[in-house]
This record gives C-alpha cells, sequence and structure tokens, in this order.
C-alpha cells in the first residue's frame, strides 16, 4: 500500500534529523524523572505506613503506574507539535510539495502515510517509558491490564494530537509557525476541562468534553470507556478529513 511506503519515507526523515534524537533523549528523561520520583514517593509512603502498624499495603498500579502515565499524556502535548511541524510545512518550504500533489498518489495515501510515520515515531517515544515500567515487575507484582490499557489511551491521545500537528502544518510553509500553532492548539486542548472549576453549566461541561486529557482519565485508571475511544477515534478522523481539504485547497491553488 502506498501509504506504507510514504510512512516510511517519513520515518526515515524523521531519523535522519538531529531533532528526532533530541525528542527522545528529552522524553526519555523527563518520563524517567518522573517515574524515578513516583516509585521513590512510593516507597517513602509504603515506609511510614509499615511503621504506623497498617498492613494494608499499597497498590503499586494507582501510586506509580497511573501517576506515570498521566505525566507522560502532559509531556505528548509538548513533544507532538515538534514531531509534525515539518509534515507538510517542509515540503511545501522545499517545493516538494508540487511532486506530491500531481503524483499518482492519493492525497488520502499521502496523509495517512505522513500521520502513521508519526505515530511509529510516537510510539517509540512511548516504548522508551516502558522500559521503566518493566523494572517494576523485577521487584513486585503489578498488574500488566491496567499498563497495557494506559499505554493504549496514551496512543490513542497521541494519534488525535498528531491528526490536528499535521493538519496545522499542511496550512502553512514555515515549521515555526507550525510548531507554535500547534502548541498553542494542544495547550488549549489541555485546559479546555479547567472550565468546569468554575461553572459546572452544559456549556462548560461541553467546552470540557473536548478536552484530550479528560478523555485519558479513564485509561489511566485502567478502564476502556467507549466513549473516549470514540471521542479519539473521531478527532483523528476529523483531523485527517480537514487535513485533506487542506491539500485541496493546495491543489487549487496550484
Amino acid at each position: 500500500m502506498n501509504a506504507f511506503t510514504i510512512a516510511k519515507k517519513e520515518l526515515n526523515l524523521y531519523f535522519r534529523s538531529p531533532i528526532a534524537y533530541g525528542i527522545m533523549g528529552f522524553f526519555a528523561l523527563v518520563t524517567g524523572f518522573f517515574f524515578y520520583s513516583a516509585v521513590g514517593f512510593f516507597l517513602q509512603r509504603s515506609m511510614q505506613m509499615a511503621q504506623m502498624g497498617q498492613s494494608t499495603p499499597m497498590n503499586v498500579d494507582e501510586w506509580v503506574v497511573r501517576n506515570v502515565l498521566s505525566n507522560i499524556s502532559v509531556v505528548g502535548l509538548f513533544l507532538i507539535p515538534m514531531m509534525t511541524m515539518r509534515s507538510f510545512a517542509e515540503e511545501k518550504r522545499t517545493g516538494t510539495i508540487e511532486l506530491l500533489i500531481t503524483s499518482p498518489l492519493r492525497d488520502s495515501e499521502i496523509i495517512i502515510g505522513k500521520w502513521l510515520g508519526a505515530l511509529v515515531m510516537y510510539a517509540t517515544l512511548l516504548g522508551l517509558t516502558a522500559v521503566n515500567m518493566v523494572t517494576l515487575y523485577a521487584y513486585g507484582t503489578p498488574d500488566w491490564r491496567p499498563m497495557v490499557v494506559g499505554y493504549l489511551g496514551l496512543l490513542l491521545q497521541g494519534g488525535a494530537l498528531l491528526a490536528i500537528g499535521i493538519l496545522i502544518s499542511s496550512t502553512t510553509r514555515n515549521q515555526i509557525v507550525a510548531g507554535v500553532a500547534g502548541f498553542c492548539v494542544c495547550l488549549l486542548l489541555w485546559v479546555l476541562d479547567w472550565v468546569t472549576a468554575f461553572e459546572a453549566s452544559t456549556l462548560n461541561k461541553v467546552i470540557a468534553y473536548i478536552s484530550v486529557v479528560s478523555h485519558f482519565e479513564s485509561f489511566a485508571k485502567g478502564v476502556v470507556d467507549l466513549k473516549d475511544v470514540v471521542y479519539y477515534i473521531t478527532m483523528i478522523v476529523l483531523g485527517l478529513f480537514l487535513t485533506a481539504r487542506s491539500m485541496d485547497s493546495m491543489r487549487w491553488r496550484a
């Protein structure tokens, strides 16, 4: 399938760029610090409870896995715009976009290929964090199911934000503009659920529903909620659909 060929090309471009390795290094460093802090706090609290004579053990899934995955979801909001900013903007800047839109490839194949390439890159970043999680099994027996569900939620959330980032990149030829605009949109989608803290009106609840972070909460708890899955898939489809319309506009102007 041509989309997979485009995805492979995108991955080659990612790993030929120092940006990819910089993102991987920063992501591993930040998430590693989150994991270290969560484990340290867990051990400290466990020792305090033991000294107080409380025999009920603390849940490592709740105190470590859930907190770390929630923090990873927030870090993704800041890194994903850096991954998508060059998707179409660089093609426009170098002039290769004309070759793409006049090639026998369908627009859907180009868009899905670029999105898949970015998604595989994001999955690679998540794989780095999984190494930390595996070390928990050397010292305990955490439940693997909430962990898998949490990573599924991270992948869905990442897919939705990547689709939005690619859409923004298709509207400009400047990578910096695409990155800043992508970051602003991701930040907005992060804070939208704050409106319910002031007033729980129907309008505020609707606005809060659009927030990508609020839909990750059930995944972080190890629960697959159908409405959250539908939300992320809808965001992915909408982002890619609007990117296709943006490409139609480019073709018309060309």
